[in-house]
């Protein structure tokens, strides 16, 4: 059975001056979000996903287009009458109260029992590990430890919808690790629905049921974190989502005696059998024939023969090798799991399946295919 929608945003324009005229932040983005959905907007800064966080909250204007939540019209509402809860990434707690108070405030407001407050503020707290500072001040607490207050505020409540704005921006990277897990049991368990802006990958990747990657204020790809990495709509979003990036090269195609050639930059050229691809993904790249091929750092494999490349660089990183070498004008990085004894100028050997192939169009960075399927 699918779930009701929760939010759903339609067409939504956001212009800082004229419409028309100004700063247009954000292009006319369109998205469905499920009641119980975890949403990660992710993307660099400036790319518009703040922007499009306090439209939904109410913070900022919506200057075309339609915001619906748990089946209202609510572009025109004030924020109190929206019933969104917002963590904001500048914390902005009540500085006259206890952390503790700012945990309870919107569930006083409601006059619920205060066994119930109690009980309530000190769960979330415990999760979020802030229960020793409970009875102490927003300003004698660490900028991480607002954070974990503003979080908890948020979370606290019950909300049509809850607005995280770079939760845990402020975390050391063990205790971020630690709560991720946590805050998205609790979010799950409560059957509750989210947004939370984020530029972290992992953040992303470990909270979101579906992550909305944004860039320029466009809308770039909205799926899962698996689609997103398997299967980028967009050479944008091949290689903004992956670390290490995604490997990318210009290439002309070309069929010779049956089989499919990519011509790289320097002469080289990596070739195909006919059988490699299916007759419908080779006609896609035949009829463009000036593309850009990309391949993840974990799927280019050592090999005794292949295209050839030169070490620049090999750095072991604990658990894995990362691999840089000069190919085809550019560099390629290979990830291998093992200690590589490689050396700066050691010339090797590179396949790269076609299996693990993603083509975009050259013009206009709109995907072709991801191995043997046609990019939707």
């Amino acid at each position: 059975m699918t779930a009701p929608m929760q939010l759903q945003l339609d067409a939504v324009d956001k212009f800082y001056g004229p419409v028309g005229l100004g700063l247009h932040a954000v292009k006319t983005i369109s998205m469905d979000v499920s009641k119980g959905d975890i949403i990660a907007l992710l993307g660099s800064s400036g790319c518009g996903k703040t922007s499009t966080l306090r439209m939904i909250a109410g913070f900022e204007a919506v200057s075309r287009g339609k915001i619906r939540l748990a089946g209202r019209e609510v572009q025109m509402l004030p924020p109190v009458k929206r019933n969104v809860a917002m963590a904001f990434e500048g914390y902005s707690l009540y500085p006259t109260v206890t952390v503790r108070d700012n945990i309870a405030f919107a569930l006083k407001a409601l006059r619920l029992p205060a066994a119930e407050v109690s009980k309530r503020v000190n769960h979330v707290s415990e999760m979020l590990e802030i229960t020793d500072m409970l009875d102490k001040y927003p300003s004698s607490i660490s900028g991480g430890q607002q954070q974990r207050a503003s979080l908890a505020r948020a979370l606290v409540r019950d909300a049509d919808l809850h607005l995280l704005d770079e939760p845990m921006g402020q975390l050391e990277p063990q205790l971020r690790t630690l709560l991720r897990g946590r805050i998205k049991h609790y979010i799950k368990e409560r059957g509750l629905t989210a947004i939370l802006v984020t530029h972290d990958q992992t953040e992303a990747n470990a909270l979101a049921d579906r992550i909305a990657v944004m860039e320029g204020g466009v809308l770039q790809q909205f799926a899962s974190p698996s689609e997103i990495k398997d299967r980028p709509a967009n050479l944008f979003t091949g290689t903004f989502v992956g670390e290490p990036p995604m490997n990318v090269f210009p290439a002309t195609v070309s069929v010779t005696g049956g089989a499919l050639h990519f011509d790289l930059q320097g002469g080289l050229d990596l070739h195909y059998a006919e059988t490699a691809f299916a007759p419908e993904v080779r006609a896609q790249m035949l009829a463009r024939r000036d593309v850009v091929i990309g391949v993840r750092p974990y799927a280019v494999h050592r090999a005794a023969q292949g295209a050839r490349a030169r070490v620049v660089a090999n750095q072991w990183l604990g658990d894995q090798s990362h691999i840089a070498a000069s190919f085809a004008g550019k560099t390629i990085v290979l990830v291998e799991h093992d200690r590589a004894p490689l050396r700066e100028g050691e010339d090797i050997a590179v396949e790269i399946r076609p299996d693990d192939l993603h083509v975009f169009d050259a013009d206009t960075g709109r995907a072709l295919s991801h191995g043997q399927e046609l990019a939707a």
